[in-house]
């Protein structure tokens, strides 16, 4: 890259021309973005990565790859001259050794060994220094589509009670903790009290581990709860956006929980129409909070007082 173009990096301005290049991983997400943009009048190529993307985006992606084959996707990517680069879907964990193998050409192997040995965040904002070093713009869906974002208040028919709302606060505030040890977007708090924290496993197999806690003495006679979704403190929203959609409102609802709270503007809510509906049949709330306030309070929500098991 030229001096003229600048230094990489997140504040880089996007070229002038080219289209939006989308590293597609699985589920609705890529297609959802593509079609979006498109409505934008953007230009989009799809860059699908083979055993991850859905097959309906497959059928349309302008190349397929497999996860770890550097050399064809940046081979593409040059040759595409995207104004812009996003990671949309999610993939898996690639091994180590394969990992290590594919980065050769672009990283030496401490840097390789110290990005596997980070956590998800710190894996794939190594994934976006390496994009950028190659002299690709990275961008977001916040910015790209911010659209696909929930947006601030009450998004159903049904509004959480106080009891809830303290319960929103605490989770909040237990995420905003846990940030800097880049665990997960999740927990779920019943009476103020945290019922489970998301881990590697994601936000979908927590909420069934609520469910089998149900049965236990301590969940048991607590009725209701809430599941909190937001980004880490300080992430890059460019990738791993926080996600829910009518499958989260399905398992939420089974975990025995009131309602869903998630971070206004930081959040993506697949098929919200349908979400949202869903929420509504099950009487459950789902609000979205203040991106300014969803790590300490939140409108209408008093942050004070976590209780301890019960």
């Amino acid at each position: 890259m030229s001096p003229e173009d600048g230094a990489p990096g997140h504040s880089q301005a996007p070229r002038a021309a080219g289209p939006v290049a989308l590293l597609a991983g699985g589920g609705a997400l890529p297609g959802l973005l593509a079609e979006a943009l498109i409505r934008r009048g953007r230009p989009v190529r799809i860059l699908a990565f083979r055993g991850f993307a859905e097959r309906a985006l497959v059928r349309r992606a302008d190349l397929v790859v497999d996860l770890i084959d550097y050399k064809r996707s940046f081979a593409a990517l040059r040759s595409w001259a995207p104004a812009e680069v996003v990671l949309v879907g999610p993939v898996n964990r690639p091994k180590p050794g394969a990992f290590m193998g594919a980065l050769a050409a672009f990283r030496n192997r401490e840097e390789i060994a110290a990005i596997l040995g980070s956590g998800d965040d710190g894996l794939l904002t190594g994934v976006v220094r390496v994009l950028e070093d190659q002299g690709f713009v990275v961008s977001g869906i916040d910015s790209l589509a911010p659209e696909l974002l929930a947006q601030s208040g009450q998004l159903g028919a049904v509004a959480p009670d106080a009891e809830s709302r303290a319960s929103i606060a605490v989770g909040l505030a237990a995420l905003a903790a846990l940030s800097p040890f880049d665990v997960g977007q999740a927990v779920a708090v019943c009476a103020r009290w945290i019922a489970a924290i998301e881990g590697p496993e994601g936000t979908d197999a927590m909420l069934k581990r609520v469910r089998s806690l149900r049965s236990g003495r301590r969940l048991r006679a607590i009725h209701g709860g809430v599941l909190v979704k937001a980004p880490k403190r300080g992430q890059d929203l460019r990738v791993d956006l926080p996600t829910i959609g009518p499958r989260t409102v399905v398992r939420a609802a089974a975990a025995g929980l009131r309602g869903i709270a998630i971070a206004a503007g930081a959040t993506l809510v697949i098929d919200p129409e349908r979400t949202v509906a869903e929420a509504d049949r099950r009487g459950l709330f789902l609000i979205a909070v203040d991106e300014a306030g969803a790590f300490d309070t939140a409108p209408g929500i008093d942050a004070a007082g976590a209780r301890g098991a019960p």
